[in-house]
């Protein structure tokens, strides 16, 4: 039997979740990433969009599909992606994060964060997938040390997806204008967290409320898809490329980056 070939690791921007029906400039980056990677043995993704008061893994053999959303058109909820489960993976995860207590859930499944964005990937839905949940009760400190827990898993096949957006402000966002330039604070503070990312210094991408300044309080005024990178930067390896295949902004004031690391 051959080895598992080692996987990269992704964080992505995953704006709308119209993307998830679009033939737009993102969702087509998306589906050539597919195409880039080995193929792997399972998925392991951290998405904005389980954040709860504890740390829970995903352990169904058939996640279904959340909608977790309202006000888009009837095709966006008529949407599946009946991915398998992997109650083997989960069990693995809760094994690599000992002695932290991890709950194996058997009603949450696979939210907008984590389809929308992998339909286009695996559009045949074959890979199996688990989700990680985000507990908003922990420092950044903590999501950033569960990522490093998690690293073993590139040399076993899996692939690790953290989902949210660098800058993600609803509250400015220009709806009339989705192609509108960032705004001038949502662009500083993408451009350090890149930097950060290129140096390879954690630190600031950890304590972002105070190491990037005052671009931190309006790109991220809360934690939920910002936390997603640094489970993606804790399993990050001295050794890996470094890219930004996917770039770009949505209505001045939502980042859609994509950083892979390997």
């Amino acid at each position: 039997m051959n080895a598992a070939p080692s996987m990269p690791v992704f964080f992505f921007g995953h704006g709308s979740p119209m993307h998830a029906i679009g033939d737009d400039r993102y969702a087509r980056a998306w589906s050539a990433l597919g195409v880039s990677i080995p193929r792997p043995r399972a998925i392991l993704a951290v998405s904005a969009h389980w954040y709860i008061t504890e740390t829970a893994v995903t352990a169904m053999a058939a996640p279904r599909t959340i909608h977790d959303f309202g006000g888009f058109p009837a095709a966006l909820y008529n949407v599946e992606y009946p991915a398998p489960g992997s109650p083997e993976l989960a069990a693995r995860v809760a094994q690599l994060l000992h002695p932290f207590e991890v709950r194996a859930d058997q009603s949450w499944g696979l939210d907008h964060g984590t389809w929308s964005v992998l339909r286009h990937i695996y559009p045949q839905a074959d890979v199996p997938v688990v989700q990680l949940s985000i507990d908003l009760g922990r420092p950044a400190q903590f999501h950033y040390e569960l990522g490093q827990r998690l690293a073993p898993l590139r040399d076993e096949g899996v692939l690790i997806v953290a989902s949210g957006n660098i800058v993600h402000n609803l509250y400015a966002y220009q709806w009339d204008a989705p192609e509108a330039p960032p705004y001038p604070w949502a662009a500083r503070f993408e451009q350090q967290v890149r930097d950060a990312l290129l140096a390879d210094t954690p630190h600031p991408l950890i304590a972002y409320d105070t190491a990037m300044g005052e671009e931190s309080a309006p790109s991220v005024p809360s934690p939920d898809h910002y936390l997603p990178l640094l489970y993606a930067v804790g399993a990050r390896r001295k050794s890996d490329a470094l890219s930004f295949p996917v770039e770009g902004f949505e209505g001045g004031s939502m980042s859609m980056l994509t950083v892979r690391f390997g």
